[in-house]
């Protein structure tokens, strides 16, 4: 099993359109500043050292990395809490914050912005491509958003996908019809299949799938250096 180290992220908070205060971390790049940046969003647990390894790869890879936290500070290791704070959160506040946090991003220098997520985080990503403008490019994990925040008619940023073909919680029937919806209304997507069942990017768990972490992550790096390359 590979293993990643946390690397060290810088607590910001910035503001929302709707005056709300929002909290994220920030990885750097080990050169410094960055013009290509990535939004992480997490999975249904919360913000979690899981997701600072995350930031920490995408920082050692080159790109600004910004952790955004969509439970105001909550974090989890339960299924029955984690699932608590799922119903708590409404897309449209999770979309509300990652427009503010491309926005700061923006305002410390970044040129081009990615988003990415897991599970819950790749279901807010995908609502992000469709309702955020400005966006770059934009890797969805395992999640699809509720049919009113998938109009991917709207979707300008290119976006690669990353499913598993067992996954019990997003049928991959429903994977292939959103890909063929989204080119039939216009969108540049891609949703890549794995031999993987939900969160095989998880590592450490029982659903970590090595090889298809592995794909999905240098399919991941590949498609960002590409579409955020300055």
């Amino acid at each position: 099993m590979l293993s990643f180290p946390a690397m060290s992220t810088t607590p910001i908070t910035f503001t929302t359109t709707s005056g709300k205060s929002a909290t994220a971390e920030l990885a750097r790049p080990p050169a410094g500043g960055a013009s290509a940046a990535v939004i992480v969003i997490h999975e249904w647990y919360g913000l979690n050292d899981d997701m600072r390894r995350i930031c920490g790869r995408f920082a050692a890879e080159g790109f600004a990395a910004l952790a955004i936290d969509l439970y105001g500070g909550r974090s989890t290791a339960d299924d029955a809490e984690a699932m608590q704070l799922v119903n708590e959160l409404r897309t449209a506040d999770a979309i509300e914050i990652v427009r503010a946090a491309a926005e700061h991003l923006r305002s410390i220098g970044a040129r081009k912005i990615g988003v990415t997520g897991f599970c819950l985080g790749g279901a807010m990503a995908l609502a992000a491509a469709c309702n955020v403008e400005g966006l770059s490019a934009v890797v969805p994990f395992y999640g699809t958003p509720k049919e009113e925040f998938l109009d991917l008619s709207r979707a300008k940023a290119p976006i690669l996908g990353h499913y598993g073909r067992n996954d019990p919680i997003i049928p991959i029937a429903r994977v292939e019809a959103i890909e063929a919806r989204g080119r039939d209304a216009g969108a540049t997507i891609t949703l890549e299949r794995y031999d993987a069942g939900h969160a095989f990017m998880r590592e450490g768990s029982s659903a970590y799938v090595e090889e298809a972490a592995k794909l999905a992550w240098a399919r991941t790096v590949a498609f960002f250096r590409e579409q955020l390359s300055a």
